[in-house]
């Protein structure tokens, strides 16, 4: 079963230059004619070739914009970063104000469930205390990060909606108590990151997402940033009614903000793939014991650094802790925030909180027959004594291991290795028109122009 992806590599502007390759943590990207191409078993949409590409050849497919307006009762749920994007000038009730201009009829921040979405994991981690260390589902580039590179931790991961569907679930609940039809609310996900849109379209332990849409975090931005100040600071808005998240709803999405909040022991936040996997290979090798509970974000700074913020992930965490702080202070005077209002609905929500259970997916499968899995690790090992390792990337692999990988399974031809090449030239088994010819197959015909000179 193949994953869904939200990158997507567009040829047409693709220049080939690798940068993409380089910095994927997963090795998914290879160069095949001169353009960039993915292996979609090992691409986990960290967005992180998004972020390099000098060509913006890599797009992310998410929903058109305007498909919010066919539903009579629209609900854009935003996450609490997205409030973090706006200068401290811009209230959070005159956001809301302008989504309701720009056509929403609900505004619902997806934090609103933290707190239940907290409950619903200190029961799991009760009811399985012998999983630990348990690790959270929050980040879906982590969730397939475990899956593929990192199968024998799949079964730590908790199985457990995340604060984006028990919103999901509220919205629902609410508005079709007050009569509402299903088919007439769409709900539509704001969305920080690629990897988030690949959860929405696919997600991991059921079979289809409440959510009827995802809309690109960065475009939003610019029309409500852009609405504003055509408005004016004189324009009088429709008032609309809104939550006022408590601090620890607001820290949620940021780095410590789950951990900030949970019961275990022995627990650790970590931000940024790099570390993360570094983390979780130390892990995985048993070199850390008796930690209880894990928060993994691939980005650096967590949703503050998404691929679709559009403002410095410092300036929108210093925001997002101003905005905790307002909170807190409130909270203290004996204001309630209005996110417990969804504590009517919290024992449906943590009933229904569970999904299945995440299923490894290792991308280093080599085959569904065992034994001939083993002949092809066999054949790999003796393939990297032969090959250079030092990881040019002139072949359009990462890395020779990678690239034995792929020769041995008939995704590469060893001839597209230049030191091989060399040899063989050396040794008058290949001429120089084929060695270049096997050139061309990885870079394209015109990249190397003109006759080689000896």
């Amino acid at each position: 079963m193949a994953f869904y992806h939200a990158l997507q590599i567009e040829e047409e502007h693709c220049i080939g230059c690798s940068r993409c390759m380089k910095v994927c943590p997963t090795e998914a990207v290879r160069i095949h004619g001169g353009k960039a191409s993915i292996q979609e078993h090992r691409c986990i949409d960290c967005g992180k070739c998004y972020e390099v590409c000098p060509a913006q050849a890599i797009a992310i497919k998410d929903d058109d914009f305007e498909a919010f307006r066919q539903y009579s009762h629209s609900v854009a749920l935003l996450p609490a970063v997205f409030m973090g994007q706006f200068p401290d000038d811009i209230s959070v009730s005159r956001v809301y104000a302008t989504l309701r201009e720009l056509g929403f009829a609900h505004v619902m921040e997806v934090e609103s469930a933290a707190m239940i979405y907290k409950d619903a994991k200190e029961r799991y981690a009760r009811e399985n205390a012998d999983k630990m260390p348990l690790i959270s589902s929050f980040c879906p580039a982590i969730v397939r990060l475990i899956q593929i590179k990192y199968p024998s931790l799949a079964e730590n991961v908790m199985p457990i909606k995340v604060p984006l569907d028990l919103s999901a679930m509220y919205a629902v609940q609410e508005l079709t108590a007050r009569g509402i039809p299903r088919e007439e609310i769409g709900l539509f996900y704001i969305t920080p990151c690629a990897a988030k849109i690949a959860a929405v379209k696919a997600p991991v332990g059921e079979e289809k997402s409440l959510i009827d849409g995802v809309i690109n975090m960065n475009l939003l931005y610019n029309r409500v940033y852009k609405k504003i100040k055509e408005l004016g600071k004189d324009h009088q808005y429709k008032p609309l009614s809104r939550q006022r998240l408590s601090a620890d709803a607001v820290l949620s999405t940021l780095t410590n903000g789950e951990r900030r909040i949970c019961t275990a022991k022995r627990s650790y936040a970590i931000d940024g793939i790099e570390n993360v996997m570094d983390f979780l290979d130390k892990l995985e090798n048993d070199e850390v014991e008796g930690v209880e509970f894990l928060e993994l974000r691939a980005c650096d700074q967590s949703c503050a650094g998404a691929l679709l913020s559009c403002d410095n992930r410092f300036l929108c965490g210093e925001r997002m802790y101003t905005r905790a702080r307002k909170a807190a202070e409130r909270e203290r005077n004996g204001e309630m925030p209005r996110d417990r209002e969804m504590d009517k609905y919290k024992d449906y929500l943590i009933e229904h909180s569970l999904v299945g259970e995440v299923q490894p997916r290792s991308m280093m499968v080599l085959d569904s027959d065992i034994g001939k899995a083993l002949e092809k690790m066999e054949k790999i090992v003796r393939m990297k004594e032969h090959l250079p390792q030092i990881d040019c990337g002139v072949c359009g692999a990462p890395t020779c291991e990678a690239f034995a990988t792929d020769v041995v399974c008939s995704r590469a031809s060893l001839h597209q290795c230049v030191f091989y090449r060399l040899h063989l030239e050396q040794a008058g088994k290949m001429t120089l028109h084929e060695g270049r010819t096997n050139m061309y197959a990885v870079w394209g015909d015109d990249r190397i122009s003109g006759e080689i000179e000896v």
